[in-house]
């Protein structure tokens, strides 16, 4: 929701700084995302009209012009630009002015010829980011206007507005609650209290989703361009001008927060029928798209078809064009979960939408229809019904009782009855009755508010949370298995970002396609769209949808992790997840390869994270999507995940080279290192190495002979290394289906240096273990 202050001003007399602005409205909850400024605020800086142009004698690519600036006496410019001619009307900066980046305005000579001041492009006044050439203006702006005239100053501030808070989408209910928190009294507009009429059968309410529906006639418009202050107005807002009387009812929209709609009268047969869409009915909305819709559909219909989408869009073939003269002006009340559930499901979110689906205030409905009917009349002309036709009830204001002795027990306060009273009614809640308890009635633009406890929240609120004061020291609390699990995925990720990798955060919401990878999965009844249609059930999805996303970015290396749940239709887990592809050893300017992520670097990056050694891997015979090759892993005899390398069509469809990724169950993780990490005295005797070359069959796996050598139990082993391995497919220094393991045995006393007959002796018996055990030969 952009709010502009200079808009903002006609409802509050808003004192306040930016960034006090800031800091009230964070207090009173709401979420500042951003803030601009727009318009010009330049003295000196003026709207002149060019009289004459002609080439600069001494320069190919100027000009020499003469401009009115509404002195009376012609200024002599030297220009650059070439989008102009004469009898266009520009911004002038006149000599003294200060443009922005603090470029200041003189009287001097451009290649021998005296200019006195600079015509101006958009960007030279930071009314755009870029621009080519002199900014034009309307040809009815008069020469010597101050281009701030023109280009009113004003700030635009972004607020992130909560759910349950709809009465802040509308400059009203933001300069309303400026005014619960300021005590300044607010100024909302005039607006007459219409004359209202039973609709009959102009208007028939067929299904409870409306509770509450208006509709005005006005005949003798003349649609064409709004007026230029209409047109500041929305697209300070962000809205594009479309034309005078739909531009009234997004004006009305962000001034009141009331959605309205305007219908061709023409084009509507017959009275309007509030009802439910039928089976397979079909509906083209403003956006020039055909809509299939379902009977959980609102529609508004004539006799004939349906004409709007309730809550959410207007049709194409009854929208006002220029054509049009006389309009039927909507103005009502939907459930929010219908208008969310048609968008969702359609995919068609508005500005009304956003807002119906929050919930609209049902005591604005009729005064939102007559202060745009004044606007319409006002820049549209005609003239208006007499009458405001209503079908539905009116809403009634729910009574909330509050206990002001329970009030002050809750909050831990002494604040008096005055001041809650005072703090409610300046939030606009209309007491009914008083004493030590005292009874509320809530308005429509706060239906939140249903309990004691909410009239409690609001107090507090207003009356500032600081004014708690505290009156208990913080308790020990003991460790739980909460805790644990916390402190354990910390550790987790400090390895994985010192082991090189970046922690990624991805979206809780998958598409179907990725779900079914991974078993069946949590459908949403109201999903964004189809890609976000499913709680995830792995991590990997994510990953990789932003792997393709560093990659069309042109990253050359990409490893990543994350730390997360994951959702099945029986539970929820905590999960890790690693992807990676590019390069894992990049060439430097020291020398070096580039070389490829592969299987075996994931494989040594888990065992060094899961503790070096611990970390066993056992390769599956049929790999789970979508791995093409993948292995289980096994710490303390437990299955904690999987690493592989995904299929080579999957690498393909994401554009990327070889991806390797891996995904553990957190809990079990930290179940199979539950044991302590011990610590080893640094050796005080020198280690001793002996190499074995084993010349082994082709298909034994390494895993099986570093098992046996660690089966052996040899006291004076430390560590055996594969350092080296040789194959040779023509058979001339070794057979075709054999392969030589070069093997680093490192052995150690901690309480003597070893001699070399020990040494020796223990190399033969690992040696003759390994024939014996697994028949192998060796080369000396």
């Amino acid at each position: 929701m952009k709010v502009s202050l200079h808009w903002l001003r006609e409802y509050i007399d808003l004192r306040l700084s930016v960034p006090e602005l800031e800091t009230l409205l964070r207090r009173a909850g709401l979420e500042v995302a951003g803030v601009e400024t727009r318009g010009v605020s330049i003295d000196r800086v003026v709207v002149a009209r060019i009289l004459e142009s002609v080439q600069h004698p001494n320069a190919d690519r100027l000009s020499v012009c003469k401009v009115d600036d509404g002195s009376g006496t012609p200024r002599q410019i030297v220009c650059g630009a070439k989008n102009y001619k004469v009898g266009d009307h520009v911004p002038l900066a006149l000599p003294g002015a200060v443009l922005p980046g603090d470029f200041k305005i003189k009287v001097g000579k451009l290649r021998g010829v005296e200019s006195e001041g600079m015509m101006c492009s958009a960007k030279e006044l930071r009314l755009a980011e870029d621009s080519e050439g002199l900014l034009i203006l309307p040809r009815e702006t008069v020469p010597g206007t101050p281009l701030s005239d023109v280009f009113p100053a004003d700030t635009i501030v972004e607020l992130e507005i909560t759910p349950n808070r709809p009465d802040w989408l509308s400059h009203v209910g933001v300069a309303r609650e400026i005014g619960v928190f300021t005590e300044t009294p607010l100024r909302p507009p005039a607006i007459p209290t219409p004359t209202t009429q039973p609709a009959g059968e102009a208007v028939m309410l067929q299904a409870p989703e409306c509770s509450y529906y208006t509709l005005r006639r006005i005949t003798g418009v003349k649609v064409g361009p709004s007026p230029q202050w209409l047109q500041d107005r929305l697209q300070a807002v962000g809205l594009r001008p479309v034309n005078n009387v739909v531009d009234v009812t997004n004006f009305v929209l962000f001034e009141l927060g009331q959605p309205l709609h305007a219908f061709d009268a023409a084009k509507i047969h017959g009275g309007l029928r509030v009802r439910r869409a039928a089976e397979d009915e079909t509906f083209r909305a403003l956006d020039g798209r055909d809509y299939v819709l379902d009977p959980a559909d609102l529609v508004i219909a004539d006799a004939n078809r349906a004409v709007a989408l309730a809550g959410v869009m207007g049709g194409e073939d009854s929208g006002v064009t220029e054509s049009t003269t006389d309009i039927l002006l909507e103005s009502a009340v939907f459930e929010p979960s219908s208008v969310r559930r048609t968008s969702r499901r359609l995919g068609l979110i508005s500005d009304s939408s956003y807002r119906f689906e929050r919930g609209v205030d049902p005591e604005t409905v009729a005064a939102a229809s007559a202060r745009a009917t004044e606007l319409i009349l006002q820049v549209a002309g005609g003239e208006a019904a007499d009458a405001l036709l209503e079908a539905g009830t009116h809403w009634a204001r729910p009574e909330v009782t509050l206990r002001h002795a329970r009030a002050r027990a809750v909050l831990g306060t002494d604040f008096d009855d005055t001041e809650m009273e005072s703090a409610l009614r300046r939030a606009g809640f209309e007491p009914l009755s008083g004493g030590v308890e005292s009874s509320w009635a809530i308005p429509g633009f706060r239906q939140e508010v249903r309990r004691e406890a909410d009239l409690i929240e609001e107090i507090v609120r207003i009356l500032g949370i600081e004014r708690i004061e505290g009156r208990t020291a913080g308790l020990f609390a003991p460790a739980t298995v909460h805790d644990a699990a916390y402190d354990f995925a910390t550790s987790l990720r400090h390895r994985l970002v010192g082991a090189g990798l970046h922690e990624a955060r991805t979206s809780t919401l998958v598409s179907e396609a990725d779900a079914a990878w991974f078993g069946p999965a949590v459908a949403l009844r109201n999903p964004f769209g189809d890609d976000q249609s499913r709680l995830r059930t792995s991590l990997l999805p994510g990953l990789l949808s932003a792997i393709r996303r560093n990659v069309d970015q042109g990253a050359k290396s990409i490893a990543l992790f994350e730390i997360g749940r994951v959702f099945h239709p029986d539970a929820e887990s905590p999960r890790l997840a690693i992807a990676a592809t590019g390069f894992a050893e990049p060439a430097t300017w020291r020398g070096g390869v580039e070389r490829p992520w592969d299987f075996y670097d994931l494989k040594g990056l888990v065992r060094e994270v899961a503790r070096p050694g611990e970390a066993l891997f056992e390769p599956l015979l049929l790999a789970p999507e979508p791995f093409g090759a993948a292995a289980d892993v096994l710490l303390a005899g437990r299955r904690i995940g999987v690493v592989g390398v995904l299929q080579p069509a999957e690498c393909r469809r994401l554009g990327t080279g070889t991806i390797v990724a891996a995904e553990f169950d957190l809990d079990a993780w930290r179940l199979a290192s539950s044991k302590p990490p011990t610590a080893t005295p640094i050796p005080k005797f020198p280690a001793s190495a002996r190499d074995i070359a084993v010349i082994a069959p082709l298909d034994l796996p390494y895993s099986r002979v570093s098992a046996l050598i660690a089966a052996s139990n040899e006291p004076l082993l430390e560590s055996a290394e594969l350092f080296d391995l040789f194959t040779d497919p023509t058979g001339q220094k070794l057979p075709a289906d054999r392969k030589s393991l070069a093997i680093s045995l490192t052995f150690r006393s901690v309480e003597r240096t070893l001699n070399t007959e020990e040494i020796n002796a223990a190399t033969d018996r690992i040696k003759a273990g390994l024939k014996t055990g697994l028949g192998v030969e060796f080369r000396e």
